[in-house]
């Protein structure tokens, strides 16, 4: 008998819930210090975690969370990017 395989958690750095990795959205800073957002997971670079949802996008821009998950800075027109690709996924 196969044992259950673990999904693997990660934390919404604006809710700060723990989620399935799925179900988030990866912020990745590529290691030319690049900030997009990852809908594969697959991006080479520093990742941080959010839910695709545009209230935790602010919670996380209102305290500098990606901020610091990401080690860099992250300008206005990165966020509002984001935005309007989350808002893109929003069914």
């Amino acid at each position: 008998m196969q044992k259950p395989r673990k999904i693997p958690q990660r934390q919404c750095v604006g809710c700060r819930e723990m989620k399935n990795k799925k179900e988030l959205i990866r912020v990745v800073r590529s290691p030319e210090g690049e900030v997009s957002l990852d809908f594969v997971g697959k991006k080479p670079g520093r990742g941080a975690y959010v839910c695709p949802s545009a209230a935790c996008l602010k919670k996380a821009r209102k305290s500098r969370a990606l901020e610091r998950a990401l080690e860099t800075a992250i300008s206005d027109e990165v966020y509002t990017q984001m935005e309007q690709q989350m808002g893109e996924t929003d069914g």
